[in-house]
């Protein structure tokens, strides 16, 4: 449907919906235990979609279930706001929780400035 080439000097997709906007993932590691996992930061189109069941899916069971209950007695408003929050929501706890970044390093810093991450 949209490809990434150039038409009379023009990108497409529009910016909107280029990989710029796209959930971007980050490689995380806890500190104490060596566990790694997977953070991600961007607009989430699958919460979009699909509301709370990715975070369900992530293991954030309670989170999850709220967005879902609340994006059903909201018209799905809820949810279209919560495609805006809910990567950054979710990496940010995975920093609080001990993780740290482990990514290339360029990758680290368009983390930190997207999630707004002072390490």
């Amino acid at each position: 449907l949209f490809r990434s080439d150039f038409r009379g000097g023009k990108r497409f997709p529009p910016p909107f919906f280029s990989g710029e906007n796209m959930a971007q993932t980050i490689r995380l590691r806890h500190t104490q235990s060596g566990v790694a996992t997977t953070g991600f930061y961007g607009f989430s189109w699958t919460t979009l979609f699909f509301s709370g069941f990715p975070a369900i899916f992530r293991g954030d069971l309670l989170t999850g279930v709220l967005v879902l209950l609340l994006s059903a007695s909201s018209f799905w408003i809820v949810a279209i706001i919560w495609a805006f929050l809910y990567n950054r929501v979710y990496t940010t706890r995975l920093l609080e929780r001990g993780y740290v970044f482990d990514d290339a390093p360029d990758k680290v810093a368009e983390a930190k400035r997207v999630l707004g991450v002072h390490q």
